[in-house]
């Protein structure tokens, strides 16, 4: 196979492939084994779906409808490059009897569009807008896959991990913003055999090219009219973007702009100083010192002093996750989370924000109860070890896999000198 990514190598014959991985996967998911001819990609996405306790025989949940699915269809960056993937892709899967499919970066369909019969077709296995394709929820399928890997990827017939998706082939690729490089979801082609040509990868990824250069291309979505935006979840450097530029702080100028950020009224330099600093000897000068960098870096119309605050309000990662929260919009505050704010500051005010917030977050996802939000927490990197949440999914998700999981765990904190309670950053 010349290229890992792509299911078929020119000119090989899909019915014998088609067989060929039928025994394998039956292999696997009745010894744990993968015969050698699988791909090796195929092979690992297989052995992930089982450690996150899919079944085969397991179908996707819906997990938005409704006014939910529409208004966070709305708010999803996505959105705005929409008419370029139907412009693209829509006449070649209505002609081809194939599905244009866009997911978002936790693996939830937003768009499935094409022709009338493949989508009634795909209904049955709710394969729709709103449901939930992620690989820990339903296996090995090139959306799911594609933004779990970062890689465009294409799956073909019975390396689907669900039996019921198997008479399918899809390829799919992950589109990227291209000012903070993060992923925002996935877009898809899925049909039958004939997209398993490696043309059909080829394609998905020059389209998924052509969405991040548009993105570019456009002004960063700001919640209000020109406000500056403050992403710092999951980053210890964050990113302001402001003015239709991207500009990357440095860590401690991360946390000043995290904590003003969330002080409009302003901080004074006493606040801000015991705000940032373990040590209560550092003199103000320091902190006057990193103020002024400060400055130099944003430009002189956004800082101010005395007290020292923001001159106009400025949006964060960290605030849409707490407005969602408050509203009980689990769902989309944990597609928000992309993990713990600044996650090794030390400055205290910053680590007591990041731990309400996590707290916050994974105390409404146990109460939640919903398996797939729970997978996709405890098998994140904050989540890995995180005793309680492992709990709750061994309770809605009780597979050999979880509890095995759960088991370690709970071990780990018998063990002697007394561990302390396992809990996230």
């Amino acid at each position: 196979m010349t290229d890992p990514w792509v299911a078929l190598e020119p000119g090989a014959d899909p019915a014998e492939r088609v067989r060929m991985l039928r025994r394998a996967h039956d292999t696997f998911t009745e010894a744990g084994t993968v015969p050698r001819p699988v791909r090796a990609v195929v092979a690992d996405s297989w052995r992930r779906s089982a450690r996150a306790g899919v079944g085969p025989d397991g179908t996707a949940r819906v997990e938005l409808s409704d006014g939910d699915l529409g208004s966070y269809r709305a708010e999803h960056p996505l959105a705005r490059v929409m008419p370029l993937f139907r412009e693209l892709l829509g006449t070649f899967a209505a002609d081809g009897e194939h599905l244009l499919a866009v997911c978002d970066a936790h693996g939830r369909l937003l768009w499935v569009e094409g022709h009338p019969s493949t989508r009634r077709e795909a209904d049955r296995m709710n394969f729709v807008p709103g449901a939930r394709w992620a690989e820990t929820a339903v296996g090995t399928n090139a959306p799911g896959t594609a933004v779990a890997l970062d890689r465009p990827v294409q799956v073909f017939a019975a390396e689907h991990f669900i039996r019921r998706v198997q008479p399918w082939t899809c390829a799919a690729a992950p589109v990227h913003d291209p000012r903070s490089g993060r992923v925002l979801g996935a877009v898809d082609i899925t049909g039958g055999d004939g997209l398993a040509h490696p043309h059909s990868l080829g394609f998905v990824q020059a389209v998924a090219r052509a969405a991040e250069s548009q993105l570019a291309l456009l002004p960063p979505e700001q919640p209000a009219a020109d406000a500056p935006e403050l992403t710092a979840l999951g980053r210890d450097e964050a990113q302001l973007f402001t003015g239709g530029r991207g500009i990357r702080l440095s860590r401690r100028h991360s946390e000043i702009m995290v904590l003003l950020a969330r002080r409009p009224q302003g901080l004074t330099g006493d606040e801000l100083l015991y705000a940032l600093y373990e040590d209560e000897s550092v003199p103000p000068v320091t902190l006057r010192a990193e103020l002024a960098r400060l400055r130099r870096v944003l430009g002189p119309d956004l800082l101010a002093s005395r007290p020292y605050r923001l001159t106009v309000p400025v949006e964060s990662d960290v605030a849409v996750v707490e407005r969602r929260l408050e509203t009980g919009a689990v769902t989309a505050a944990a597609a928000a989370y992309a993990g713990p704010l600044l996650p090794d500051s030390q400055a205290p005010a910053v680590a007591r924000v990041r731990r309400r917030l996590a707290d916050g977050l994974r105390t409404a996802l146990i109460a939640r109860r919903d398996p797939d939000l729970l997978a996709d927490w405890a098998h994140a990197p904050w989540g890995e070890d995180d005793l309680d949440v492992w709990r709750a999914l061994a309770a809605v998700r009780p597979t050999a896999a979880v509890r095995a999981r759960l088991a370690a765990l709970e071990s780990e904190l018998a063990a002697p000198r007394g561990r302390p309670r396992l809990t996230p950053r």
